[in-house]
């Protein structure tokens, strides 16, 4: 028996949300001296924001570290013959994310993710029967993580699942934690996990998210390969300064990942309060890999977009994505504590693990039909360090913390949205507001209009 897209990327969160889309655009002209607000960043959050800056008239310039656009939304359009997303994979929530209708105007196209998740166990599929144990057991798991997260104290997700989940406690605790979230329970706040908004109706983008976000960026004022060295602030104007040269402003929003702001790697003076790098330190950032096998002739059998997972008793499990776009290419996702430990071995460790993992599953022909392969290590990529942000226990309201102004600087990034972390959605709405309170504090705007109050969340009832 299949399960859904939805029982699956409903469990699975953000099946890592939010990684460089590939546009080569290089900043032509002298980096400018001055502007109104400056963005740094050029992801999700640093997209949104700087186009909210624009639409309000005033002068934005988006500066990269990177010399491509899109953070953690990276499209691969160069290791084969068909574009695939490197990282952030999927959009959510199409009735309220306005990047679907962004992207509709912009030509591209827009897809719901396809049904058709299967569970293997060994080398045969899950019965019908099998497969709705294993989704009664989300449902428990996942109504115990709610009201766990309604408790006084906020402690792991791993210590209130029920204990008797049996032969699917392995591959339920995958799918709820490090596949949704790049950790492992044990390491995830029940708060932070319980009220994360559900991640409905998957939404893909077959040109790639990176092709996405760069052509959202196309109007915006950009600096490539800019990285900032010092942010000089106060609560009157503030100096960025790059190898190109310096640019003051009355604002800075900083969008850069909370392990990059953690370790210091933008100098800030006077320093950041300890507040605020306490809470970036909180919200590390989970691990996330993809390794892409290109499969020519399907020998694993696979329709197109099918998305397989395995029954399994240990961390050592991954995430099956075949046949992408009706091409040859497939990606296994490993991800947390076994994920992270396999990144630090290298490549030729990943793919070798793919390679055997599939093997084990489908047949050990697999090896002699790979032609090519690639993988990401997002854990060693210097201008991210790591993959989506997940609160440890005593960890969630950090995210709150990190959305207070310092000065005239402010945070934004899928780590400063309380209930749509880890996913691209939260990253885009985080920039917005940070360009919100960013143009209040120069003067550009009056005061804030109460936005409509979001439905409730649903309880989840399934995976």
């Amino acid at each position: 028996m299949a399960m859904t897209r939805r029982d699956l990327l409903s469990a699975s969160a953000a099946a890592m949300a939010l990684a460089p889309a590939l546009d080569r655009r290089a900043w032509g002209a002298p980096l400018p001296r001055e502007a109104d607000i400056v963005v740094i960043g050029a992801g999700a959050a640093g997209i949104a924001a700087a186009r909210r800056i624009q639409a309000a008239n005033r002068k934005v310039i988006m500066v990269e570290a990177a010399a491509e656009i899109g953070g953690r939304c990276f499209t691969d359009t160069a290791t084969f013959d068909v574009a695939f997303d490197r990282g952030a994979r999927w959009l959510h929530n199409p009735e309220t994310n306005p990047m679907v209708k962004l992207a509709r105007n912009a030509g591209l196209d827009i897809f719901t993710a396809p049904v058709g998740q299967k569970i293997r166990i060994g080398q045969r599929y899950a019965r019908a029967g099998e497969t709705e144990e294993f989704l009664a057991a989300l449902v428990r798991a996942n109504r115990a993580i709610d009201e766990g997260s309604r408790g006084k104290a906020d402690v792991s997700c791993a210590s209130v699942l029920p204990r008797d989940l049996g032969d699917w406690a392995g591959t339920a605790e995958f799918v709820l934690g490090a596949n949704a979230t790049g950790k492992d329970l044990r390491d995830i706040s029940v708060m932070d996990k319980g009220r994360a908004q559900d991640r409905n109706a998957a939404i893909g983008c077959r040109q790639g998210l990176g092709v996405l976000m760069a052509r959202l960026a196309e109007q915006v004022p950009l600096a490539l390969s800019t990285p900032v060295n010092q942010i000089v602030w106060s609560g009157r104007d503030v100096a960025v300064e790059t190898p190109a040269g310096k640019i003051a402003a009355r604002a800075a929003i900083v969008t850069v990942s909370s392990n990059v702001l953690a370790a210091g790697n933008i100098k800030f003076t006077p320093e950041l309060p300890k507040r605020q790098l306490d809470a970036a330190a909180k919200l590390n950032l989970g691990s996330y890999d993809r390794i892409t096998l290109q499969l020519p002739g399907n020998p694993l059998g696979l329709s197109r977009d099918d998305a397989i997972i395995e029954q399994s008793n240990s961390t050592r499990t991954a995430l099956l994505s075949a046949n992408i776009g009706g091409s040859s290419l497939c990606t296994v996702d490993v991800a947390g504590s076994f994920g992270r430990d396999l990144s630090g071995q290298g490549e030729k460790a990943m793919v070798g693990f793919a390679v055997e993992w599939l093997g084990k599953l489908f047949g050990s022909d697999v090896a002699a039909t790979v032609k090519k392969s690639s993988a990401t290590r997002w854990n060693a990529s210097p201008f991210v360090l790591g993959a989506m942000s997940a609160a440890p226990p005593g960890g969630q309201p950090s995210r709150k913390i990190l959305t207070e102004p310092i000065g005239n600087v402010f945070l934004a990034g899928e780590a400063t949205h309380e209930t749509l972390w880890g996913t691209v959605d939260g990253a885009w709405e985080s920039g917005e507001r940070a360009a919100e309170a960013a143009l209040r504090k120069i003067g550009a705007l009056g005061e804030p209009v109460r936005a409509p109050a979001r439905a409730p969340k649903q309880r989840r009832r399934g995976a």
